[in-house]
């Protein structure tokens, strides 16, 4: 139990460090702004009790928005990934239900499995960050292009990253 807290607070302090000095200074231009630190809620583990995923999410979300000055719209995106979390594991489950002690990574799921639930999860998170920084639907259609593309370059930064964790755990 408590290898397991170690072992989640590392991989946020990791992903939450990665966020803020390196890619937060990325200049892809004004529709490309990935957000990978999201991975740190997706692989929580499976059978987590959801009051405290969303806690965990909030706090996740509040230390982001410190060093964005973002007023609150990253920990409301979390929360809101954390809340519907449940829902997609759900909705992806395999067959014979998830093993009580599986986290959600691609070496034990599949590429298949986490392209579908962290996509769904990623475009849910990026939908609600925003539009609620753009606070108005007048430009609907250009905030709608930077979730996508957005959500397709943090998609692919977390697919990276499990990549490189599961290269890195085999040694």
């Amino acid at each position: 139990m408590i290898g397991e807290v170690i072992k989640n607070f590392l991989r946020f302090l990791v992903f939450t460090l990665i966020q803020v000095s390196i890619i937060k200074h990325l200049d892809l231009g004004i529709f490309i702004t990935p957000f990978p630190y999201v991975i740190f809620i997706l692989m929580l583990p499976i059978n987590m009790d959801k009051g405290w995923v969303i806690l965990i999410a909030f706090i996740c979300g509040l230390i982001i928005d410190m060093f964005y000055n973002s007023l609150g719209i990253n920990a409301a995106a979390c929360v809101l990934t954390a809340f519907f979390r449940p829902w997609v594991l759900r909705l992806y489950a395999p067959k014979g239900e998830y093993d009580s002690s599986s986290r959600p990574t691609l070496s034990s799921m599949g590429l298949g499995w986490m392209f579908s639930y962290a996509g769904t999860l990623v475009l849910l998170h990026h939908f609600m960050l925003f539009y609620l920084e753009a606070f108005t639907f007048s430009g609907f259609f250009i905030t709608l292009a930077k979730v996508i593309l957005s959500s397709m370059a943090t998609l692919s930064l977390i697919l990276l990253s499990q990549v490189f964790m599961e290269k890195t755990s085999v040694r």
